[in-house]
């Protein structure tokens, strides 16, 4: 029984550290705690307003590169077209070049090979004609008979 004695006295005489306890403790929930509670919350949902506004200018962003990168391919297309049209033209001018230098050629071949056509049958004409005056002039030589009244010396 003694020891419930001492228990209760022990219990009466922290009655006032437990009002003190308690007296703290809401003292410092409401002027520590709480606050500091609000602070934290606000903190949080300027951290995510932060998070929300830059996953939307990311996004922004994103949209913005993408059309960016829309037009430069596109720009590059143009360029591209442009330089094969050019190259196309250029192959073109070339290819009409050589038909010209071809047909120009050929009409030179063409006009050579008249021109030594007629040359050719003038030759052949003098030299049949010459022949006969040639072969009489050996046959007179080698026969020793005067040359035909026709013929020149």
């Amino acid at each position: 029984m003694q020891i419930l004695q001492q228990l209760g006295w022990l219990f009466f005489k922290s009655i006032p550290s437990i009002i003190l306890f308690l007296l703290f403790f809401w003292f410092l929930r409401a002027n520590f705690f709480k606050p500091l509670e609000r602070t934290l919350a606000e903190r949080n949902a300027r951290i995510n307003k932060a998070r929300a506004e830059a996953q939307e200018v990311q996004a922004a962003a994103r949209d913005k590169t993408q059309s960016y990168e829309e037009a430069l391919r596109k720009a590059r297309d143009g360029v591209f077209a442009e330089q094969e049209a050019i190259r196309q033209a250029a192959l073109d001018e070339r290819a009409e070049l050589l038909q010209k230098a071809r047909a120009t050629a050929q009409e030179a071949v063409r006009v050579e090979k008249e021109r030594i056509g007629r040359e050719f049958g003038a030759a052949r004409a003098q030299l049949e004609s010459e022949a006969t005056v040639l072969a009489g002039r050996i046959a007179e030589r080698i026969l020793g008979s005067p040359a035909p009244a026709g013929g020149s010396r």
